[in-house]
């Protein structure tokens, strides 16, 4: 037996109304096609739905029985169509997000709160995770989207990679806060925070003194270079650091409290990537997401650009 949603809805419009004729005016057709098509459904059923008498229609017990089926599979569509025009239109959905350390104090959840804006029903799990961990999250597809530094290509890993700018980070009212750009030179001796040794940005930072005949004097060693922020404001250090960490300070701090933020020369840069499953396909919401993130790294390399001019 084979039974269509027309079929049912008009049944069920049929019972509602009373008749056969008001029930074709409600679903948008002839009169002889509704009543053709109610008996095929009899026929289909094998049991009567309707006594007819002089024209008029009454529904017998089993017309009743079938209209509470109708009733429940009928409201079970309209219920799985509504759910998919919200998921559709962004209103409903999942989206589960890995973030480094960097982005995720300010800078991605700012995107996120502008995404969910006004997407009640859309549900997101975030975590905080090294990129190292990132990168196995996103390949074993436990998670829908990683941002983190980016990491050795592989197949079961699709990448967007973003080369980013280090800016040097100095106390307010240092005296190469006015400096178009800073040198090794200008940092020969100064106490500074770096990364740990093996990170690419430490071993760019110590090449680049080493190179200018500069003394490195890494006072303080890090995991990460936002407990940095606080040490540069305190006068302890300075900080050649990422982007996103500067960016975020920026965006965060009072006016009266952003510290200096210079370009510097040579050139040292960071990398980061927006990774998604190289064997999963990507969901509507996620890639909408994408579509945020990638403007918001843009964004930032422009506003950032601009505050070192």
């Amino acid at each position: 037996m084979y039974l269509s949603l027309r079929q049912l809805s008009t049944f069920r419009e049929v019972m509602r109304s009373g008749s056969i004729s008001q029930a074709a005016r409600s679903v948008g057709r002839t009169q002889p096609a509704v009543s053709t098509m109610v008996q095929n459904l009899e026929e289909q059923l094998g049991f009567a739905l309707f006594l007819r008498s002089q024209g008029k229609l009454t529904p017998t017990p089993e017309a009743y029985f079938f209209l509470e089926e109708c009733d429940d599979i009928l409201g079970r569509v309209e219920r799985t169509e509504r759910s998919l025009e919200r998921i559709s239109s962004l209103q409903s959905g999942k989206l589960k997000i890995a973030c480094h350390p960097a982005a995720s104090s300010t800078f991605l959840p700012s995107i996120l709160t502008k995404f969910l804006k006004n997407r009640h029903d859309l549900e997101v799990s975030l975590i905080m995770r090294s990129s190292d961990v990132i990168e196995d999250l996103i390949a074993s597809q436990q998670y829908d989207l990683g941002f983190s530094e980016t990491p050795q290509s592989r197949t079961s890993i699709r990448q967007t990679d973003y080369d980013l700018e280090c800016v040097c980070m100095l106390p307010k009212g240092d005296p190469l806060a006015t400096a178009d750009i800073v040198t090794p030179d200008d940092l020969d001796g100064r106490p500074m925070a770096a990364l740990f040794g093996e990170h690419l940005s430490a071993v760019q930072t110590e090449t680049a003194f080493r190179s200018a005949g500069c003394h490195f004097n890494k006072r303080i060693e890090l995991r990460t270079f936002l407990p940095g922020v606080q040490l540069v404001a305190a006068g302890a250090c300075v900080m050649i650091c990422d982007m996103i960490t500067a960016y975020s300070h920026l965006k965060q701090a009072p006016s009266d409290e952003k510290l200096s933020i210079r370009r510097f020369s040579p050139h040292i840069s960071t990398s980061v990537s927006i990774l998604t499953p190289g064997y999963a396909t990507q969901s509507i919401v996620g890639k909408a997401f994408i579509c945020e993130l990638h403007s918001a790294v843009k964004k930032m390399q422009d506003e950032i650009h601009d505050a070192l001019k």
